[in-house]
């Protein structure tokens, strides 16, 4: 028989694994297979290389240099064949380890951590690593292959990408509290063209549904200022420097200092939030773990 037939994988993994705990018993339990079956795989790679690699000191089986030699070049022949296993999964859609997770900023107080939660139980070898943006940078991202799944507003027209909903949200009207807005049951958003703006730059989501109420009221905000993420805009409004629109779903980081107000149901605009990924990735255990969380956890805006 060929000597490659005799080396096996398996008997190379059994040699490290004597190698490392330098005995039978510990070497069969870390491998689940008995302790004859560790010996014999020894000394089948004794034959098959016509080479001792063990010597008897009483009932001890002590390594040769020979040994040493093969059980190194065994543990980097190991190694290639995970990584190669690693990237040919990761290339075909399938991800083992880890998750990257991207989410919008606004999604990072309670949504992540339930669904972070929730799949965990369902996949407790899966290390999650979350990656935080707005929507036209998620986007980008699991295009790019750099985010397995994103949690972000629905975006139209892309037909490559699978998007179970989570929930519906509803933008509102932003501002301090005891503003003169808080009188009102409803803002008619036509009728705040003096007013000062901040809000979110190009590309988040909530920019884009601040943009298309705008239109229906038929001007252009005057903008004090543009940041990169919602609580520094949620700070921004607390200390004065102007009203904008946010989603519901940022109730519970309002910290007392900004109140949402609804808009009069002509500027109403309405955001799709869902778990986001590639269609060429659907059957990832990891995202289908992912998304049958989605549906398990109750999420509400």
């Amino acid at each position: 028989m060929a000597l490659m037939e005799e080396i096996t994988l398996r008997k190379l993994e059994m040699l490290l694994a004597y190698m490392e705990t330098n005995n039978l018993r510990r070497a069969a339990e870390q491998l689940e297979v008995s302790t004859v079956s560790v010996h014999r795989a020894l000394h089948s790679l004794e034959d098959a290389l016509d080479c001792p690699l063990f010597r008897h000191e009483g009932r001890e089986l002590l390594p040769t240099e020979a040994a040493r030699v093969l059980a190194e070049s065994a543990r980097h022949a190991l190694q290639i064949l995970d990584d190669g296993v690693q990237a040919a999964r990761a290339s075909g859609g399938w991800s083992a380890r880890r998750i990257r997770l991207g989410a919008l900023y606004s999604l990072g107080v309670e949504t992540v951590p339930r669904l972070v939660t929730d799949m965990k139980l369902r996949r407790p070898d899966v290390q999650a690593e979350l990656v935080m943006g707005s929507n036209a940078e998620l986007l980008a991202q699991l295009r790019a292959g750099t985010v397995d799944a994103a949690l972000m507003a629905i975006p139209p027209n892309e037909p490559d990408i699978e998007s179970p909903p989570l929930f519906d949200d509803q933008m509102y009207f932003a501002a301090p509290i005891g503003s003169r807005y808080a009188r009102l049951g409803a803002v008619d958003l036509g009728a705040c063209v003096g007013e000062r703006f901040v809000t979110l730059r190009k590309g988040f989501a909530t920019r884009d549904g601040f943009d298309t109420a705008f239109r229906a009221a038929g001007f252009t905000p005057k903008l004090a200022m543009q940041v990169g993420d919602i609580f520094t805009l949620i700070n921004l409004v607390g200390g004065g420097l102007g009203c904008t629109l946010l989603p519901g779903r940022v109730r519970e980081a309002l910290g007392g200092k900004v109140e949402l107000i609804p808009l009069q149901p002509r500027y109403q605009v309405r955001q799709q939030i869902g778990l986001n990924y590639l269609k060429s990735r659907q059957r990832d255990p990891n995202l289908v773990a992912l998304a049958s969380a989605c549906r398990s956890v109750k999420l509400a805006a």
